[in-house]
């Protein structure tokens, strides 16, 4: 174990390195445990040496979120947009049940990361070379929600309801600035593809209402469809 820890303390310290670290230990203890003290001793340093890498708390948990979405399976071009979306889809469910202090992490930001933003920005660009409209794929994406990072919200999950206990609702996310938009032009594309609701609680440009009944209609279609089919869980 001396060994070990005089290994740890002689590797250079880095951002990857405190990110993966701070990623390891969440997965180890619960997101609850994650400290800037705990995780310096983790890495045998004084806590100030991280600060030299990672700004405070929020940025950590920003980079740490990156980590994890890094992990989901790339794009792969010229696939069917269906089995490509579900691909990535069910990636990112995996990715997230090796980390599962991700999902409330995630939902707690007040604004995406940049490599959340290309994931996103991704998706969107599979839908539009599957031949969707940007208007359709604004929409989908709505209807999607945080499926298309791998998770959804259970109605009845109480650690999740614990986990948010005083917590206030984040602030709706701000337009894209130009340079995002730049870089990120499948999302900038469908950002302006719909009607706009100043008071939404979704996003600006969005029609709260409008999205509500979009996903609710979309589901029940698919639903009315599979009773029609006489389908089952139970497996043949």
């Amino acid at each position: 174990m001396a060994d070990q820890a005089g290994t740890l303390r002689r590797t250079p310290l880095s951002r990857d390195r405190i990110l993966r670290a701070a990623v390891a230990l969440a997965d180890e203890a619960g997101i609850e445990s994650l400290s800037m003290r705990n995780l310096a001793q983790d890495l045998g340093v004084v806590p100030m040496a991280l600060y030299k890498h990672v700004a405070n708390k929020d940025e950590l948990l920003d980079g740490m979120i990156d980590v994890v979405v890094g992990e989901i399976d790339p794009p792969a071009p010229g696939s069917d947009w269906k089995h490509e979306v579900r691909r990535r889809i069910l990636s990112a469910r995996q990715v997230l049940r090796r980390h599962p202090w991700a999902p409330l992490a995630i939902e707690s930001r007040n604004m995406a990361t940049p490599v959340v933003l290309a994931y996103l920005d991704s998706m969107v660009g599979t839908l539009r070379a599957g031949g969707f409209s940007a208007d359709l794929a604004h929409h989908v994406m709505h209807a999607m929600g945080s499926r298309i990072l791998g998770f959804s919200q259970e109605l009845f999950d109480a650690s999740r309801d614990a986990g948010r206990s005083g917590a206030t609702s984040p602030d709706p996310p701000a337009a894209l600035p130009p340079e995002v938009a730049a870089r990120f032009p499948h999302l900038a594309e469908i950002s302006t593809a719909a009607s706009h609701d100043d008071e939404s609680v979704v996003g600006q440009g969005c029609d709260d209402q409008f999205e509500f009944e979009f996903a609710l209609d979309l589901l029940l279609d698919g639903i009315e469809r599979l009773h029609q089919q006489g389908w089952t869980s139970r497996r043949s």
